[in-house]
């Protein structure tokens, strides 16, 4: 069974429970109404991103799905909190690439969104043989890879909530879902 699909999605979800902020951050993403089933970091070779609309098109209520998930949560009053998945495609199509999940507190949207990019292509990067410099910084590194031809593309989906100040839990989530 290898998907032959993936589409990003993200939400977030603000409840006195923390369960119930999770639920209402996956009904935010539209994606309450399945079985979600954590899977590692690999973007199937030829897999085809798709809209989120496109993708929700193709599924039914109960079916299970395999998603990278990144989620946090906090009921800390005032806390920033991210959530993000990161891809990596190599331009060989025959080639598999790489998805990463990253949360974090205080970063921003951007912040935590090139955080969990860089770290897709730094995967996608060791596994082709590129060389680079793990000091660099990304925008330095994203040069070498451009400039190699070997990673064509790059993204990220991320979503950061700051929690109110009654301190109502809040939970962030960013998913990568594969259609089989």
């Amino acid at each position: 069974m290898i998907p032959k699909k993936i589409f990003f999605t993200k939400g977030v979800g603000k409840h006195k429970r923390r369960l119930e902020s999770f639920e209402l951050a996956l009904r935010d993403a539209g994606i309450e109404k399945y079985n979600l089933v954590r899977v590692s970091s690999i973007l199937p070779p030829g897999c085809k991103i798709i809209s989120r609309e496109a993708g929700q098109k193709e599924l039914k209520p109960g079916q299970i799905l395999y998603c990278v998930l990144s989620e946090n949560s906090s009921n800390e009053p005032n806390r920033l909190i991210a959530a993000s998945v990161g891809c990596a495609i190599p331009a060989d199509k025959t080639k598999y690439g790489y998805l990463s999940e990253h949360h974090s507190f205080g970063e921003t949207d951007e912040k935590a969104g090139d955080y969990a990019e860089d770290l897709a292509a730094c995967m996608l990067a060791t596994t082709l043989g590129i060389k680079f410099n793990v000091e660099e910084d990304y925008d330095e590194r994203k040069e070498v890879w451009k400039m190699s031809n070997e990673i064509v593309r790059t993204r990220n989906i991320t979503q950061t909530a700051i929690v109110g100040k009654k301190g109502l839990w809040t939970t962030v989530i960013a998913a990568a879902v594969f259609i089989v």
